[in-house]
């Protein structure tokens, strides 16, 4: 399970009560108010939601195909990179150059001769015919600095060109570059925590495309590894929504609850342990809403719905979770307007998750 930062053995968790905090907000309502759920937008959104098509994920977006035949063909590999019209988003510390506009910015691809040394990876081809590559440059190179505390930078951002994080931008990148940056992330975490062969300790070599680590002493090849992790909303037979906050947070950030999949358990199973584990509640109607990666480093976050049966009583961990309390859309909205509660921003499932339920739009403040 995940501690208040979010980190299970250096895993990162987005928005839930075992979820660890997020980047800038978006899509606040007039002074800070939450706005009242449109009506039949709820009962639209759950029949979606038991089809597990929620979707509209910040980082579960793309227009670029992966080009997964191409991986293995390294003549094809040299010459999309010796072509010009290629484009390359270059890294530092997982930030990425940023164009900020007005409500919106897209990454500054560069062309593969203007891009630095660094370990390189295929991100895939458009329907155009443009090849994307990510790339680690080296650390400075983008002037990129420390990121970010969590829970800074919650204004919009200025115009202008300057690194930034995934966690940052990604509500304000287009589809594309969306895709690009979280694909990026991903894969240069990877590379970057699986250096050397698990079999036998030797140090591992990328292929060309970099989807892949292949071992020089015993031939063993290795591939990106994701971590499942859950996430849930729970709601009694009032219909209310269960949110808990983090024993480690500070005091007013909620979320609902998370947790990463142990060895030989499925996602249903994760979702029933962990809020058992964690408030006490027993759930069932157990259903599949949608995913997102979640690439700080490895996640994949698989969202749910579940209820709670009447008559049963909320009792905290008080290891990872301090409070958690029923809340009807009523409640949620007046506490948030109030700022009594901070909810986590549309980058993370758990937003969308919690927008779902309530109808409508709901601002995010972490």
């Amino acid at each position: 399970m995940a501690d208040g930062g979010g980190r299970v053995d250096g895993r990162d968790t987005p928005g839930g009560a075992a979820g660890g905090p997020l980047g800038r907000t978006d899509g606040d309502t007039p002074d800070g108010a939450a706005g009242d759920p449109p009506d039949g937008a709820a009962g639209d959104r759950e029949e979606r939601e038991v089809a597990g098509e929620l979707g509209g994920f910040a980082l579960a977006r793309s227009e670029v195909d992966r080009a997964s035949a191409r991986r293995d063909d390294p003549d094809w590999i040299a010459a999309a990179w010796a072509d010009g019209r290629s484009r390359v988003l270059v890294l530092d510390e997982g930030q990425a150059l940023v164009r900020f506009g007005d409500g919106a910015a897209e990454l500054v691809l560069v062309p593969p001769a203007q891009a630095p040394e660094g370990l390189k990876f295929l991100l895939g081809v458009d329907a155009a015919g443009t090849a994307y590559f990510g790339l680690v440059g080296p650390a400075g190179g983008l002037g990129a600095g420390p990121m970010p505390p969590p829970g800074t930078g919650m204004a919009p951002p200025a115009p202008g060109v300057r690194p930034a994080a995934l966690r940052q931008v990604g509500p304000l990148l287009g589809d594309r570059d969306a895709g690009l940056l979280t694909h990026a992330v991903a894969l240069a975490n990877w590379h970057a925590r699986h250096t050397h062969c698990p079999r036998c300790g030797a140090l591992t070599a990328p292929a060309p495309a970099g989807h892949m680590r292949r071992c020089p002493v015993d031939g063993s090849e290795h591939f990106p590894r994701i971590d499942p992790a859950v996430i849930m909303l729970v709601t009694d037979d009032q219909d209310r929504c269960l949110l808990a906050r983090n024993r480690l947070w500070p005091p007013r950030r909620v979320s609902i609850l998370a947790g990463f999949v142990e060895a030989g358990e499925s996602a249903e199973q994760t979702v029933a342990r962990e809020v058992r584990e964690e408030t006490g509640i027993t759930v069932s109607g157990i259903r599949y809403v949608g995913s997102q990666a979640w690439p700080m480093p490895q996640s994949l976050m698989l969202g749910f719905r579940a209820e709670a049966g009447s008559g049963q009583q909320i009792r905290v961990d008080n290891e990872e979770i301090a409070e958690a309390r029923w809340l009807t859309r009523a409640e949620l909205a007046a506490a948030v307007a109030a700022g009594e509660l901070l909810l986590p921003p549309p980058v993370s499932i758990a937003h969308q998750i919690i927008q779902s339920w309530y109808g409508g739009p709901l601002p995010g403040t972490w």
